[in-house]
C-alpha cells in the first residue's frame, strides 16, 4: 500500500460511493470525516495487515 492512498467505499446513511484517503503509514485509524455527498458524519475504521491489504469499514455516527 502507498502512503496515502484513495479508497471507494458507500456513505452509511445515503448509500452513494465516496473516496477516502487512507494514510498507508498507520496500522489502524479512526477518524470522523463528512459524507462529501450528504455531508452527514460517519466513523472511519481502517486497519491496515502485515502484507499491506486495507480494510476501511464507514460507520453512523449512532451504531
Amino acid at each position: 500500500m502507498n502512503l496515502l492512498e484513495e479508497i471507494s467505499i458507500n456513505c452509511p446513511y445515503c448509500g452513494e460511493p465516496i473516496t477516502v484517503l487512507i494514510d498507508g503509514s498507520l496500522e489502524q485509524q479512526q477518524y470522523v470525516e463528512d459524507c462529501q455527498v450528504c455531508c452527514k458524519p460517519m466513523e472511519i475504521h481502517v486497519v491496515i495487515s502485515a502484507d499491506g491489504r486495507c480494510r476501511v469499514e464507514a460507520r453512523s455516527e449512532n451504531d
